[in-house]
């Protein structure tokens, strides 16, 4: 495009990702470079950019009023992150000109995002969450040449915290009515290793399904997003579907168990759940299809997060998988008195016991080969998960 003697104004980013795409969170230094490139001689007023970041939401209803009068209400909010302005080009309380030569200039800038938590960028049916930079040249006598740059901001949310780690689980039962006859219950119990994911993560799903009734009944699974929308004091709703699958229909009298089926998470945005005007939020839905009749289903809450698993995070995840499947978790109750476990001498025999002491000297010397003190190997080796019950 060229305006008088401006061949091309554009903004580039310092910070990019493998995508090529500037992406920064809450406290971090956004910089990068205002490029004029020019035919000739020009003369200037000033060049200013203008980097703001602000969540918006809009959305109209149709009212009544009467018998012939309708209304359209609008609804609208908006919340400003933040909001910050620089000159490039010139002085603020200066009405002088600038001289630019032929050919091409770069003007660098940089200002840092708010240390408070941001909210990620968002794109949804009524709102969304945007951040940029504007870059504007003002000469006499033309009019101002403009030009907008997006960059993403994510808010981290890192799924290992106790909360997010912790397993969920739920159990419904369902009895079907036709007119005075009543048939067997329809039961669902489900249970997921753990409440926060990212994308590209496979939620295992350990399920029991037992029909009892007089209809072939079909367990699904499906991931939701749902997006709030708050103005006003009313609120707005969009339910998305995200990913599903589809188990085996299931004849009067049958029962399905699902050991640990994967339904993988598609790219999607993080949660969004410190933004007072829009929430993203997620949910796992196991759920029985009744012909001819509501479904039965549970909602398990998920959040999507960024900051994927740790390693030791994963071996504790694996734990208590193992310990879920090992008893009767489809309950959801532990027992009141369980069975105590044997002692060391029952599963041990002596001769087993006296074979694995090492002698002292031996240890001395497997203490001196490590780099360093035997105590950082046994922090390292402290999470591995203990032996299946069967296995002793």
């Amino acid at each position: 495009m060229v305006l008088g003697k401006v061949k091309s104004l554009t903004i580039s980013f310092d910070c990019l990702n493998d995508s090529n795409v500037p992406v920064y969170s809450s406290g971090d230094t956004v910089s990068g470079r205002v490029s004029l490139e020019v035919t000739g001689e020009i003369r200037v007023k000033s060049l200013k950019i203008h980097a703001r970041g602000h969540a918006k939401v809009r959305w109209t209803e149709s009212r009544n009023a009467g018998s012939n009068t309708a209304y359209t209400q609008n609804y609208t909010e908006e919340v400003e992150y933040f909001n910050h302005k620089d000159i490039l080009i010139g002085h603020e309380r200066e009405e002088g000109l600038h001289t630019i030569h032929s050919g091409r200039h770069e003007y660098a800038f940089s200002f840092e995002l708010p240390q408070t938590p941001l909210a990620t960028s968002f794109e949804g049916r009524h709102g969304s969450v945007r951040y940029w930079v504007k870059a504007e040249l003002h000469r006499p006598w033309f009019l101002p040449v403009k030009l907008k740059k997006e960059f993403t901001v994510f808010e981290h949310i890192d799924i290992n915290t106790p909360s997010l780690l912790s397993p969920q689980a739920g159990t419904k039962e369902k009895t079907l009515c036709c007119w005075f006859c009543t048939s067997g219950p329809i039961s669902l119990s489900a249970k997921i290793e753990r409440k926060g994911y990212t994308p590209g993560e496979s939620i295992q799903i350990f399920a029991e399904i037992e029909n009892c009734s007089s209809r072939v009944v079909v367990p699904k699974a499906a991931i939701y997003q749902t997006q709030a929308f708050y103005a006003k004091g009313k609120m707005k709703e969009v339910k998305q579907l995200v990913a599903n699958l589809r188990g085996e229909s299931l004849s009067s009298g049958k029962t399905e168990t699902w050991n640990g089926k994967q339904l993988k998470i598609p790219p999607v945005s993080p949660s969004i759940l410190d933004c007072s005007i829009i929430r993203v939020e997620y949910s796992l839905m196991v759920y029985v299809d009744i012909p001819g009749a509501m479904d039965l289903f549970l909602n398990l809450p998920l959040v999507i997060g960024t900051i994927p698993l740790h390693p030791f995070g994963s071996r504790t995840s694996s734990v208590s998988s193992q310990c879920s499947m090992n008893m009767n978790w489809l309950g959801l109750t532990l027992p009141e008195r369980p069975e105590a476990p044997p002692s060391y001498a029952e599963v041990v025999t002596e001769e087993q016991r006296q074979s694995s002491l090492a002698p002292l000297g031996a240890c001395d010397d497997f203490e001196r080969a490590l780099p360093g003190p035997l105590f950082a190997y046994i922090q390292e080796f402290r999470f591995l998960p203990p032996p299946l019950y069967s296995e002793v």
